[in-house]
């Protein structure tokens, strides 16, 4: 079906329309001040091409995280080749569903929570919008504390005196050393000082961190072949425990993990695809950073991960903990630096751009794209993430709790743009608070996306809280999403466009 989009124009000297030189949004004047700001604004050039989604991809999968992910799907018990097909079938379902999400994005030129707006109305579009910043919150302050070890290994190698300020007991605060606080905050200046220069910055950022993510892992796996040798490599972590179709049930939930890993990047992919020149663009740039480096990314974490046991006579998962055995300062240093760069990378990408369009969302005129992120920035301090991710529990059911409503957020957004809507969407209603605007119900808020949104939640919710439910709790996302799509198409099956 044929894509009609009600879309803002490509120059600023179309009538009706306010000039901004400096500024890369279209802002018409019958804007309404509490929908709009520069930054939410539809775009006047979308300019990134196919390579510049490749990276972001590249940036959000080489992390301590995805590392560590990556490797615990080859220590389930299953054969190498199950894994690989499991990888594979999961990495092409998120491709689907990114390109399912970038769409309305990038025809239109704007942000995800502003898109948001056609199925939750102008002003119910906060509930989404909330929601995905505070999961984003959460995160980067923990992506930000993983971060930070690599700072401390880095830090203790070349000042072994330090040791002791890396003791909680004789030098702590708040549950963390002094070492590691001076550690949390040099990261958390970085990522800020890159993300406070704009988009611009962020993509040239991205653009070189991956790749030479990639570098660097493949020297460090070269290097621990060549000391392991081939032959002692068992690429099998867990050893075979499931064969035929008893490995199925195992496969299916390494397939949901993969999805439900990208989760949270895939609900707010219009973010980035907003500035794609083209959906094809976006489509070719999602097709090499995700199946193809996906697959190869996981390849490289297997083969090193199996090649610590032989080497260092026990399997290390974290690459942070692989880097500080190494008896090499030089190794150390470009180890240590790389794990830096490549969680910075996955923090900003995932982490600090989709909260800063969330929150400038709530109060646009108040509160701007950098603001936003700031806000997410300082609050991700007072949760003290080094706390929660020492206690798996809580932020195990808090993120999980949070993750329940990814799914039916996702399902709702496709539902209305596809379904309902028919892929067409009126820009100019996104940003009116007119009683005749397109989106405007009763108070701002759509009464079916609600309706849509709570009984999806509440069924993944209790797959994640009750014990005799947790079998389904790796299906959550599919659960939500399924329900959610399902429900808000049934409230809306009179009133297709």
């Amino acid at each position: 079906m044929s894509t009609v989009v009600s879309q803002a124009p490509t120059g600023a000297s179309e009538a009706g329309i306010a000039p901004h030189t400096e500024s890369n949004a279209l802002i018409k004047p019958g804007y309404h001040p509490r929908l709009t700001n520069e930054d939410l604004a539809p775009l006047k050039k979308q300019t990134w091409g196919q390579y510049n989604i490749f990276a972001f991809w590249m940036s959000d999968v080489h992390s301590v995280g995805g590392y560590i992910t990556a490797g615990s799907l080859f220590a389930l018990g299953l054969s190498s080749w199950q894994v690989l097909v499991s990888l594979l079938v999961g990495i092409v379902i998120v491709q689907i569903f990114c390109n399912l999400v970038a769409k309305p994005s990038q025809m239109t030129g704007v942000p995800y929570p502003v898109v948001c707006r056609a199925s939750f109305g102008v002003l119910g579009a906060n509930i989404p919008a909330i929601i995905r910043g505070l999961i984003a919150v959460a995160w980067y302050g923990v992506q930000t504390y993983l971060a930070s070890a690599a700072f401390m290994v880095l830090a203790l190698h070349m000042a072994p005196g330090l040791a002791p300020y890396a003791e909680v007991t004789q030098y702590g605060f708040a549950g963390l050393s002094a070492l590691g606080w001076v550690a949390f905050m040099v990261m958390w200046v970085l990522q800020a000082f890159v993300f406070w220069h704009g988009m611009d910055a962020i993509r040239k950022f991205i653009d070189w961190a991956g790749p030479a993510v990639y570098v660097v892992m493949a020297i460090l796996c070269g290097w621990l072949v060549w000391k392991a040798g081939w032959s002692r490599i068992d690429l099998n972590l867990g050893g075979i425990k499931f064969q035929g179709w008893d490995a199925l049930p195992v496969m299916l939930s390494a397939i949901a993990l993969v999805v439900s890993y990208f989760s949270g990047p895939m609900l707010n992919f219009g973010d980035f695809s907003r500035y794609g020149k083209s959906f094809d663009a976006v489509k070719k740039g999602n097709f090499w950073g995700l199946p193809v480096n996906f697959v190869f990314f996981s390849l490289l974490t297997v083969i090193t991960t199996a090649a610590t046991l032989p080497v260092f006579g026990e399997l290390i998962t974290d690459p942070v903990h692989t880097v500080g055995k190494i008896d090499s300062t030089t190794a150390v240093v470009l180890g240590a630096l790389t794990f830096m760069i490549a969680t910075i990378g996955i923090n900003i990408v995932a982490n600090f751009v989709s909260p800063a369009f969330d929150f400038s969302n709530v109060a646009p005129q108040h509160i701007s794209w950098r603001t936003g992120g700031m806000i997410a920035a300082v609050g991700s301090v007072f949760l003290t993430p080094w706390n929660l991710y020492n206690s798996p529990e809580v932020i195990h059911y808090t993120l999980d709790v949070l993750g329940s409503f990814i799914g039916p957020l996702f399902g709702i957004l496709i539902a209305d743009y596809y379904i309902v809507r028919r892929q067409r969407i009126d820009v100019d209603s996104l940003y009116s608070m007119s009683t005749k605007g397109e989106y405007w119900y009763s108070g701002g808020y759509n009464p079916k996306a609600i309706q849509a949104l709570v009984p999806a939640a509440i069924v993944p919710i209790l797959c994640v809280m009750v014990p005799t439910l947790r079998g389904a709790a790796n299906y959550a996302w599919f659960i939500g999403m399924g329900l959610g799509f399902i429900i808000y198409a049934m409230l809306n099956r009179s009133n297709k466009t």
